[in-house]
């Protein structure tokens, strides 16, 4: 018996997975608001019926997609600005470009949906990137730059990495587009060296901000 409720949950698992996959590649040309139900239930071959099994609704599916993009950063990312100084700006920047390169469609769905038109999917967007902010401001908060600053100061802090983090992304999905491999690798190094920059510029901000 256990067995055979082990299958159905595996088959299950996977219908939804397929759900959520032809759900991203049809969001490749159109945002969540615009998607249709019988679009995904066509692209996976089921029944319109069967998409009720697993989500109540697009935006339902649309939460679940912004989960599978940036649910699994959230280890990563600790383990990153878990060190210091350069170090944790050249890991930062390395997280970012293996993870665009790797996964260009979940970066696009967020970019876009961040400020789309479904208001459950903004707001997942959203209390996933202050999740991100308050693992960052845990980080920063044992830096010993860190001394006397408020718990208020140190999470806009984290916000402003986030929000770089975000940003490099974006530029390293546009070096993706490039119909020419070559340009496009000199581009996504031109984007990282601006990355870490930019970062280390808020970090010196930072030294300063007491003064």
């Amino acid at each position: 018996m256990s067995h055979t409720l082990g299958i159905r949950q595996a088959q299950k698992q996977k219908t939804r997975q397929a759900f959520l996959d032809a759900a991203l590649a049809l969001l490749e040309e159109q945002s969540l608001s615009s998607l249709g139900l019988r679009e995904v239930t066509r692209a996976v071959g089921v029944a319109p019926t069967a998409f009720y099994r697993h989500f109540r609704s697009t935006a339902d599916l649309g939460v679940a997609l912004v989960d599978e993009a940036l649910g699994s950063l959230h280890p990563m990312v600790r383990t990153t600005v878990s060190t210091s100084g350069e170090e944790r700006i050249t890991r930062a920047v390395r997280l970012i470009s293996d993870y665009v390169a790797a996964h260009p469609a979940h970066i696009r769905f967020i970019a876009r949906e961040r400020h789309g038109g479904v208001q459950p999917v903004r707001e997942a967007i959203r209390d996933q990137l202050a999740r991100f902010a308050e693992e960052v401001r845990t980080e920063l908060a044992k830096d010993p730059e860190a001394k006397g600053w408020n718990d208020d100061d140190l999470l806009m802090l984290a916000h402003l990495y986030v929000d770089q983090m975000l940003i490099t992304a974006s530029l390293f999905l546009e070096t993706l587009e490039s119909p020419d491999p070559e340009p496009s690798e000199a581009e996504r190094e031109r984007v990282a060296q601006v990355a870490a920059r930019q970062m280390r510029l808020i970090s010196l901000g930072r030294q300063h901000w007491l003064d």
